[in-house]
Formats: C-alpha cells, sequence, structure tokens
C-alpha cells in the first residue's frame, strides 16, 4: 500500500502562512442562504466577536455584494469574506482577486461546492471563523466567464436548462438527476459549438466548463475536484445521436458521446443572440460569443488550519449508481408510498455497493471522504495543506 500511495499523484494543494494578519476583516452575510444558517449559528455576533465587520443582506431588495465589497475595500477592509451560496461567494471572490486580499469562505450555502473542494467544515459553518485568529493561506484559480467570476463551473444546453428548472436550487442534485436524461435525449435548444483551445467541439447537448477538473467519469459536477490550483478548465461536452445513446451514457454503460479535456480557454457560440448559461448553479442570459477562460492563482483563501481537509481522490463516480442512490433517498425521506416496492432494486444495488441511504445523506455529492482534521504547524513556512497538512483521525490524541 506505501508503494501505491508514493506512486500516486499529489491531490494536495500547498498551504501558506496567513502573513499579514487582517486587521479589518469584513463579511457579507446572506440570512436566507442555506435555510436560514446565519441565524442558527449565530455568525453575525460570532465574526464581530472575532473583529470583523459584518454586512447583512436584509430586505426583498436586490443587493449588488460586489459594489458592497468594493465600497468595503476602499473604507479599508484587509479581507473579505461570504456567509452565502457559491454565486454570492464567486462575485465578492473577484473582488477580492481584484485587491489582491484574502477571502473567507463561510459554509452557510445550502450545498458549499466550493467550501467542499477547500476542504472546510459544511456542517459547522462557524468553524470556518476560525480562519479569523488562527488562519493559513491557500492559492487557487479562478473561473472567468466574460467579465464574470466563477468558482465552481459555467453549464451550456441542456445543463444550462437544468439551473433554471424551479426545483434545481432546493435539490440540485436530486433535480439533475431527474431531469438531465430527458433533456439530452430531446434537446431542442439553441445548437451550441465550442472551441477548446485548439480543439473544435461540434454541436454539444451540453457542456460543462469548470474552474479545475472534476473527479474521472463526473458528467454533471456532481463530484468535487481534486486540486483549485491546475491552472486548467475542465471541458466536458456530452454529444449524443439518438436516445439510446444518451440512456446508454447516463447508465454509465460507455463513454460514448462524452468528450472530457482541459484547456486555458473556452470560446462557445450558439444560433442566436444570446445563451442560457448557468454560473455557480445562477441561471443567466449571456450574448454570444461567450469566452470562458482561467486565472492561476488568482485569488488567496484564508482557511482555519484545524479543518476537516481533503480525502485522497476516490474512484470515478458511478451515475447509474447515483440514480439508484437519489430515488431511494427521496423515496425514504417522503415516507413509504404506493409505489415505493418499484424501488427495491435500486436499494439492493446501493446495498451491494455498500453505500445506502447514510451515505447519500452524508453527502449530497456523494464523494464525501473519511472524517479527519488537518493540524497545524507552525507559522513561516510553507506547508502541504487543505488537504495537503498531516491529517489525524477525530478524536486521536
Amino acid at each position: 500500500q506505501g508503494a501505491l500511495a508514493r506512486g500516486r499523484p499529489d491531490w494536495r494543494m500547498p498551504e501558506f502562512p496567513a502573513v499579514p494578519p487582517a486587521r479589518h476583516p469584513f463579511v457579507i452575510m446572506n440570512p436566507r442562504s442555506g435555510g436560514g444558517k446565519v441565524g442558527k449559528f449565530d455568525l453575525r455576533r460570532k465574526a464581530e466577536a472575532l473583529g470583523a465587520e459584518v454586512f447583512v443582506m436584509s430586505g426583498p431588495e436586490q443587493v449588488d455584494v460586489a459594489e458592497v465589497a468594493r465600497q468595503a475595500v476602499a473604507g479599508g477592509a484587509d479581507l473579505l469574506g461570504v456567509a452565502g451560496g457559491d454565486g454570492t461567494q464567486a462575485l465578492v471572490a473577484g473582488v477580492a482577486a481584484e485587491h489582491d486580499i484574502p477571502f473567507l469562505v463561510i459554509t452557510a450555502g445550502t450545498r458549499n461546492h466550493f467550501a467542499l473542494d477547500l476542504g472546510l467544515d459544511r456542517d459547522d459553518p462557524a468553524a470556518c471563523l476560525g480562519a479569523l485568529s488562527d488562519g493559513a493561506d491557500l492559492r487557487v484559480d479562478l473561473g472567468m466567464i466574460g467579465d464574470r467570476t466563477f468558482v465552481n463551473n459555467a453549464s451550456f444546453g441542456a445543463y444550462a436548462e437544468v439551473v433554471q428548472t424551479p426545483a434545481y436550487r432546493g435539490d440540485k442534485v436530486g433535480t439533475t438527476l431527474d431531469t438531465l436524461p430527458d433533456l439530452l435525449q430531446g434537446h431542442r435548444g439553441t445548437r451550441l459549438s465550442a472551441l477548446a483551445d485548439d480543439v473544435t467541439i461540434d454541436a454539444p447537448q451540453a457542456l460543462l466548463v469548470a474552474s479545475n477538473p472534476y473527479g474521472t467519469g463526473d458528467i454533471a459536477g456532481l463530484g468535487r475536484r481534486v486540486r483549485l490550483d491546475r491552472g486548467v478548465l475542465g471541458v466536458e461536452a456530452v454529444t449524443v445521436g439518438s436516445a439510446r445513446q444518451a440512456a446508454g451514457l447516463l447508465r454509465g454503460r460507455h463513454a460514448t458521446g462524452l468528450r472530457v479535456l482541459t484547456a486555458r480557454t473556452v470560446v462557445v457560440t450558439g444560433g442566436s443572440e444570446r445563451i442560457p448559461v448557468g454560473v455557480d448553479g445562477e441561471a443567466i442570459s449571456m450574448p454570444v460569443p461567450v469566452r470562458c477562460a482561467i486565472r492561476p492563482g488568482a485569488l488567496r483563501v484564508r482557511v482555519p488550519r484545524d479543518r476537516p481537509g481533503v480525502p485522497a481522490p476516490r474512484p470515478a463516480i458511478s451515475w447509474s449508481r447515483l440514480r439508484h442512490l437519489a430515488a431511494w433517498h427521496r423515496a425514504a425521506r417522503a415516507g413509504p408510498g404506493p409505489d415505493v416496492s418499484r424501488l427495491r432494486a435500486p436499494h439492493r444495488v446501493s446495498r451491494r455497493a455498500g453505500a445506502g441511504l447514510r451515505a447519500v445523506a452524508a453527502d449530497d455529492d456523494f464523494r464525501r471522504g473519511a472524517p479527519g482534521r488537518v493540524v497545524g504547524q507552525q507559522p513561516g513556512v510553507a506547508r502541504q495543506g487543505n488537504s495537503g497538512s498531516r491529517v489525524r483521525a477525530r478524536g486521536a490524541s
């Protein structure tokens, strides 16, 4: 096992001392995000106790969080943080990168995909505030779509239509698994074309452009990215010619119709002047051509030195297994009903795989790592962190 571990590519991001310490941290909080986590975990009071100025997004009107962040920097803020969803995180992260000041991620969103890939504690958002008193820095890449930043991905075609589904915000995984197969098989949206560096992708039904690649086999961005500092976009394109081919791809029987590559830039065009795009889970419309790019090492993220960390990469996602697990999870939440017997086969699949309901409930991405916490190290020396520090089991001495 040791020999195998030595031969495995390093999945850990370097970690650096948090210098200088923030003297005027400014944190934007969305009290509605994640079902009210800001209030549930008393985040405002705890942040202010650590010396942070807090801006709460109150009221029904739309808040320009990027402008709020710019004004805070103009007023002397030397760290920007967000307690909210990935879309809000991305907008403020762009301002932090612009001024090269640290960015604090607080896991107060619904899914917290960006936080997952940073190795943060998604169960206790208040633990993220530890970065203000005992933190470390990670240098990560930022994705760009037009002049807008993204921390996870930009999606086109059938993927973008999933994001626009009303149920998506409340149940991203379940909605994707339910609607994507039908959208792929019967997609009649704008005909797309993409140029990934010098590679042409013609007429994909679905196109996903991520800030760093997702794990092998993850065709919808439901899993996690091994690292966030590779300096490339992960590109996944689905091009199928028949319902049978689409069904085979989604059931994991073969990879025909799936194209996976990396690029520094991706330019997407369509048959209309504007096309729907999903940016970090937010549905928007953009004029063509749409240009996506990567900004290597643009963002300095300040994280707690004591945090769960990122586990070693796991085997490829099985799309068919994800669908079975999601179906069983939804049936279990709804309680037994007249159609629950139809889910017995998926349940047997999940039991044979050793997963079952607990795996689904523990992590909507189905890729959660084993528990552990990153332990501290004397400051002043760059070390492997996030995933790069030494990890010990919770409760170990």
